[in-house]
């Protein structure tokens, strides 16, 4: 087929994906390193036991004086083995490299001086860092292996949701810290944990925050020739059928940017003072006019 955009190579895989692959393993191996930054300057000088095979690691050095990197060894490559034999192989290759290198990370930057002593401060800016970089090692399709990994075997296993089986591990190695170390620094550990979790989701979503609107109106062809050439916004019309009466109406839906809010608002005023408008936050939107996915 003539100017196919695309080259092939051996084993049918094309460049961009070889290019998406390096950069994926690129993502993976930045992530790793600041999550193991942030884990040697915040949270091990300060107990933060947040959760995971890291906040296992440090409850182990407190109570033992072992290396947090060999904690982290000796549990995430057990627990890769069997991810590999119950789960299958699907996960292998970027799961093996997260649970290999995030420990060797963390032993290259050990000892590496904190910038306070404040446990609330290594919370806050600790669970950033480490956001920081799972997310990116999300985003690239990784994985640290860890907890996550027994999450997972759980989930498969006994049906337990996985989102509710990683939160009874990390609320598992809580309590641990709480019992071993002292309850205050439990509650430290839940708000790095917390400030993780945001960090994890602004890194995955993006900066750029987007509206979706659902339009009911009477003049829903008016409306829809000033979204489409007065907002340069394409949508999508929809077969609705109201409630009460059961008569057909069209369902206007429009992604926007936050800022075209207001501009959206004042057309369908304009052209139907009536009409009834739905808007709300939309976490991520892909495609032509908005984040177009790497």
């Amino acid at each position: 087929m003539k100017g196919s955009p695309t080259k092939r190579r051996k084993g049918g895989r094309t460049l961009s994906s070889r290019t998406q692959t390096v950069w994926s393993v690129v993502q993976l191996l930045i992530g790793s390193v600041i999550v193991a930054i942030s884990f040697n300057m915040f949270m091990v000088p300060n107990g933060i036991a947040s959760g995971g095979v890291s906040g296992i690691s440090i409850l182990v050095q407190r109570m033992a004086g072992i290396t947090p990197a060999i904690t982290q060894w000796a549990i995430n490559i057990p627990l890769f083995v069997a991810g590999l034999w119950l789960l299958g192989k699907r996960f292998a290759f970027k799961t093996a490299l997260g649970s290999i290198l995030l420990p060797l990370f963390v032993l290259l930057t050990d000892g590496w001086p904190s910038p306070t002593g404040n446990p609330l401060l290594a919370a806050i800016y600790g669970g950033i860092g480490v956001g920081l970089g799972l997310g990116l090692v999300f985003r690239g399709g990784g994985s640290t292996g860890g907890i996550d990994l027994a999450a997972q075997i759980l989930h498969r296993y006994t049906g337990l949701p996985l989102s509710l089986a990683i939160v009874c591990f990390d609320g598992c190695v809580i309590a641990a810290a709480g019992l071993l170390l002292s309850p205050e620094i439990a509650l430290y550990a839940l708000i790095g944990l917390f400030v993780t979790s945001k960090t994890i989701d602004f890194v995955q979503s993006g900066l750029q925050l987007s509206k979706v609107a659902f339009i009911i109106s009477d003049q829903s062809e008016a409306v829809a020739e000033a979204i489409l050439h007065d907002l340069d916004r394409g949508l999508t019309r929809l077969d609705g059928h109201g409630g009460y009466t059961g008569a057909g109406r069209t369902v206007l839906m429009v992604v926007v940017g936050q800022n075209e809010v207001p501009k959206l608002k004042q057309l369908v005023r304009a052209i139907d003072s009536g009409a009834f408008v739905i808007i709300s936050n939309t976490a991520e939107v892909l495609g032509q006019g908005f984040k177009l996915e790497s």
